[in-house]
This record gives structure tokens, sequence and C-alpha cells, in this order.
């Protein structure tokens, strides 16, 4: 019983739900219609681990430095470490086991491929979320600069993995939902618990995130648009369907701001997870998009 619920602890201190954005790294397999090359698959899913994992110690690593903010914050005050479920002592053995498996998988792929871009990618993700911990985070605008660059390095690493060449509208797609997710995340911390577990929140005004939310919600939609209708796409795709796809993103997005502009706490995963009418929605978008890519 008392290594169940070790386990069930280790699992929410790594935040194994928040792997949910490294789905982001199939991206390139899935919308390059090449989901069924098994030898892609197979990398591209060593490469989901590798990213889950490093961001899992990263996670790890926050939580031991905010322990005493996050014991401030309604939701975060339930986290394993501010909770007193685990203690630092048995967190940084276990931040050190991910961080030697993640090591040994990078270093292996990177040979595989002969392609230190992978190793790259990942230390460059994991440097800048230390950085990020220590001080980056208390700087308005590059806190959530940092969130968006993980996003576009994930995306980034998917197509490394495979080879395969990312439209530029593609990652301003990403990159404009980046910042409308941490803008968002911003903006319901701000009115949750003002200053209390954030010191950059006390250099944000409600008016300033809203403002920029919209307008990232905006550039995010033009970007899909711009994808949908691209040459490359349409010919890669073999069928210039795509564009009826935009309005099943569009809600998916307007489901997602509902939500966020009411009683949620703003983190993508949790409102996600916690939103079954959103939930359904994305699987009926990701079903929708199977059929035009791979069927019709």
């Amino acid at each position: 019983m008392k290594r169940v619920k070790l386990l069930k602890t280790l699992i929410k201190l790594a935040r194994v739900k928040h792997w949910l954005k490294n789905f982001l790294i199939f991206l390139p397999l899935i919308f390059s219609g090449s989901l069924t090359n098994l030898k892609l698959f197979a990398l591209t899913l060593i490469a989901f681990f590798l990213f889950s994992f490093v961001s899992s110690v990263v996670y790890i690593l926050n939580d031991i430095n905010d322990i005493e903010n996050d014991r401030k914050h309604p939701q975060k005050k339930n986290r394993p470490l501010a909770s007193g479920a685990i203690s630092i002592k048995y967190a940084y053995i276990f931040l050190i086991i991910l961080l030697l498996i993640s090591m040994i998988i990078g270093i292996a792929i990177s040979i595989k491929l002969n392609n230190l871009y992978v190793i790259l990618i990942v230390l460059a993700y994991f440097i800048l979320n230390i950085l990020y911990s220590k001080k980056l985070k208390n700087y308005p605008i590059v806190d959530v600069v940092v969130i968006v660059i993980g996003f576009v390095l994930r995306l980034l690493l998917g197509s490394i993995v495979t080879g395969i060449e990312i439209s530029n509208w593609l990652y301003l797609m990403v990159m404009f939902t980046g910042f409308y997710f941490g803008f968002g995340k911003r903006r319901n911390e701000f009115i949750q618990c003002k200053d209390e577990s954030r010191k950059v929140l006390s250099k944000y005004n409600k008016e300033f995130l809203d403002k920029n939310m919209n307008v990232c919600l905006t550039l995010s939609i033009i970007c899909y648009s711009l994808w949908c209708v691209d040459e490359t796409t349409i010919i890669r795709i073999g069928n210039n369907l795509l564009i009826s796809s935009v309005p099943f993103l569009m809600i998916i997005l307007f489901i997602y701001s509902l939500d966020i502009e009411g009683e949620s706490g703003g983190d993508p995963t949790e409102v996600l997870l916690n939103n079954k009418f959103l939930l359904m929605a994305l699987i009926l978008y990701c079903i929708y998009m199977l059929l035009i890519i791979y069927i019709f």
C-alpha cells in the first residue's frame, strides 16, 4: 500500500499529466501524413519520452525552488512538496534518476541520428528553465517568453528527429498560441492571488493581459488558416480540405477562452482535463484531421 502511495506521489511530483504538452512533438509526423511510418513513429515516441523526462526534472526543480510560494497558492499548495507528501531529499533523488535516464536517451538518439541538435534542443530547454526558475520568472513578458520557447522547442524536436520540415505558419501558430496560454495563466493567477505566489504578478495588470490574450488568439487563428491554404501544405496533404478545420480550431479556442475567463486556474493542461466539453471538441478535431490527412 505504501509503495502504491509513493508511486502516486512520484507521478504527481513529475506532473505526468503535463506530458500532454509534449504531444506537440508528434505534429510534424502527423501533419506530414507520415504517422504510419513505423521508424519515424518510434523515433518520435522516444523523443516524446526524452522531453517528458526532462520536463519532469524541470517541474521538480521549480517545485523545490517555489515551495514556500506554492504554499500560499490556492491550488499549488496541494503539490507533493508544498503539502509535505514528499521530502526535498527524496525529490532530489527522483530528479537525479530522471536526469540520468534523460541523458542516456538523449545521447543515444543523437548518436543514432548522427545529429547533435537533438541533445542541444533538450539542453537548451533544460538550461532555459533553470534560468527561469532562478531569475527569469521575476521579469514580466520574459516569464511568458520562456513558456513560448518551450512550445517551439517541442515542435522543433519533432521536426529534427523525423527530418520533416515544418511550415513557418505552423511555427508562428504554435508561438502565438503559447503566448495566449501564457498570458491566460498569468491573468488568472493575477486575479486569484495577486502577487502572493509570484512576484512578477505585481508588474502585470488585467487590462494588459486581456488585451494581449485577444491579440495572440487572433494571430494564432490567422496563422493556422494561412498554413491550411499554403500551397506546400496542400501538395503535401494531397487535398485542400484543411481549410474546413479552421472552424473546429476556433471553437476549441473559444471554449478554452470561456473556461479561463471563469473560475479556472488558467493552466492549459488542467483546463483541458477538467473541461469535458473542451476535451470532446479536441478529440473530434483530431479525428477530423486524421480523416482529412490519411483518408480523403
